[in-house]
């Protein structure tokens, strides 16, 4: 984007200069800014309130609307800062120490990270998480007279990270995050100091201050024909390549009879390898254009036996059949619920790097909190009598001594040179409230309890050729008040029973719940011995045939 000098520019003074000292140049390749005084802060126009309603944006003041139009024109989030809060009337970009203080716009103090880009003013005071999110004091308000138009180039890394690591999943975070284009700041803050003049008054007071180190220069990439002939699935003609690349502003600066040589520019952050090169030639092309192949080539597989799918469409059918309705929950869990309310060392947990949500820091290890949570937001909404199931899998670490864990052994995280992880199935029963659906019929409106459960599981296992062979074990722990364990040995077939009612309580649930914990692996290896039963759909009862539940 060329930078050129605009009108309002024309007969600029230096008023209002401000120092701009950027510390952290890897965070902040470039940072760009100029003053303005005399500004009048007001609505908007109207042709310009429209623009951005018909983008989806909240008109808000002619100040902020401005940097909001530049954002969609071109790509470049913009930030004003009220110049007369800007102590010494100096920028310093740079990271504060762990634990620092900030007062964001929205009124919350946040703990920042020492891998958040701040932007400070001479006091060293954070105004603003970079390309993130303002601060409570130093925005533009009603009041403001004089401003600092900010534009500036932040590395997409250090933004995603700030941006989920406070849950700020702000517009400017999701362009930065992306990657900006490091050679329209220029021209953006002049296309939107020459707005605000025209639109609120005012003069530029200063020269635009210009940080910018080390240029970004154009990427150039080398592709072959035959790569994108492949890539695409046909042969696309040199001259249509050449043609879409133009039209995209991608130069061919080098070209062969095998290979051509792309300029790609700036704004272009994803455009980073030849297959991403032969991405947009496909996507201006299109991909209704690539004929599907003559022929379809495939090759015979085996299958195990019993289908695995077949097994659990079969068990998820006679519960259906029997009230119950199937859950899908996230694997994902918070890490609170094992150091509130079942505790767990943090060495028995799986964590998530980089999680997008602070909350969503471990991948569960038990099915309990994924249904409870479902439970809770049934009962928020006036649903009281549920059963509820859902396959799923839990996330160990290989003998930290979890239910189920291949080992009971607990072996600290800490110890364990390479943890292993293991991802046992499940298949969990949740019931609560009555026993039967309101009805007419149903007069008597008995509670669901452990003896509904019971009938369950056993016509589960029944269902699976699982009848007997196993021993009865009682259980009271953390999770279950009272209940009973099925098992081959060490090898635990299935855990149920009531809830401790302290869990439920912690939650937020009202009422008792009954809980199942059904070992999906192993009752697949039971399920073998009675394979006959699984080897195709039409040898599989139809649900007038299958066992019924207790209830039924």
């Amino acid at each position: 984007m060329p930078e050129i000098e605009m009108s309002c520019f024309q007969n600029m003074t230096s008023l209002l200069p401000v120092q701009v000292t950027v510390e952290n140049t890897e965070a902040c390749p470039r940072y760009a800014g100029v003053s303005i005084k005399g500004v009048t802060i007001g609505e908007s126009p109207d042709w310009l309130k429209k623009r951005l309603l018909s983008v989806g944006v909240r008109p808000i003041s002619n100040i902020v609307d401005v940097t909001n139009f530049i954002l969609h024109e071109l790509g470049q989030p913009l930030h004003a800062f009220d110049l007369d809060e800007i102590a010494g009337q100096k920028i310093i970009v740079k990271t504060l120490p762990e634990g620092s203080k900030f007062q964001s716009l929205d009124e919350r103090e946040r703990s920042l990270s020492e891998q958040d880009l701040m932007i400070c003013d001479g006091d060293s005071k954070p105004m603003c998480i970079g390309g993130v999110f303002g601060g409570a004091t130093s925005g533009v308000k009603d009041t403001t007279k004089n401003i600092f138009l900010e534009s500036a180039h932040f590395n997409a890394k250090w933004i995603r990270r700030s941006s989920t690591r406070h849950d700020l999943r702000t517009d400017a975070a999701r362009v930065f995050e992306k990657g900006s284009d490091p050679n329209v700041c220029v021209y953006a803050l002049q296309r939107a100091a020459e707005m605000i003049v025209e639109l609120a008054g005012g003069e530029i007071a200063s020269a635009v201050v210009d940080v910018y180190p080390k240029l970004i220069e154009n990427q150039l990439i080398t592709v072959t024909f035959d790569y994108v002939n492949r890539l695409i699935g046909m042969e696309i003609p040199k001259e249509k390549i050449n043609e879409i690349l133009l039209a995209l502003e991608m130069k061919i600066v080098a070209e062969t009879s095998n290979s051509f040589t792309v300029n790609v520019p700036t704004n272009k952050a994803d455009v980073t390898r030849p297959a991403d090169v032969v991405e947009e030639i496909l996507r201006v092309f299109g991909l209704d254009n690539v004929p599907a192949p003559a022929q379809i080539r495939s090759s015979m597989v085996s299958s195990e036996k019993p289908d695995p799918n077949a097994v659990r469409n079969t068990v998820a059918d006679y519960l259906a059949a029997n009230s119950f309705n199937e859950v899908m929950c996230l694997s994902l869990s918070q890490s609170a619920f094992y150091k509130e309310i079942l505790p767990k060392e943090a060495s028995e947990l799986v964590f998530v790097n980089n999680t997008s949500n602070v909350q969503l820091d471990i991948m569960r290890p038990t099915m309990l909190f994924s249904g409870l949570e479902a439970v809770v937001n049934n009962q928020n909404r006036q649903q009281m009598d549920l059963k509820l199931f859902e396959f799923g899998k839990t996330y160990l670490i290989a003998g930290s001594g979890l239910r189920n864990a291949d080992s009971t052994a607990p072996n600290p995280k800490s110890q364990i040179a390479n943890p292993k992880y293991v991802e046992p199935q499940h298949l969990a029963l949740f019931l609560t409230g009555q026993r039967l659906p309101e009805s007419w019929r149903n007069k008597e409106k008995v509670s669901a309890d452990f003896f509904s459960l019971k009938s369950f599981v056993g016509n589960v296992l029944a269902r699976l050729g699982v009848g007997g062979g196993f021993q009865e074990t009682g259980v009271k722990d953390d999770i279950f008040a009272y209940g009973i364990k099925y098992h081959r040995g060490p090898q635990d077939l299935v855990v149920f029973g009531k809830v401790q009612p302290k869990v439920c309580k912690k939650m937020g649930i009202r009422g008792e719940v009954f809980y199942a914990d059904l070992n999906w692996d192993m009752l697949l290896q039971a399920a073998k011995k009675a394979v006959h039963q699984f080897c195709g759909v039409e040898q599989i009862p139809d649900r007038a045939q299958r066992p019924c539940g207790g209830d039924r």
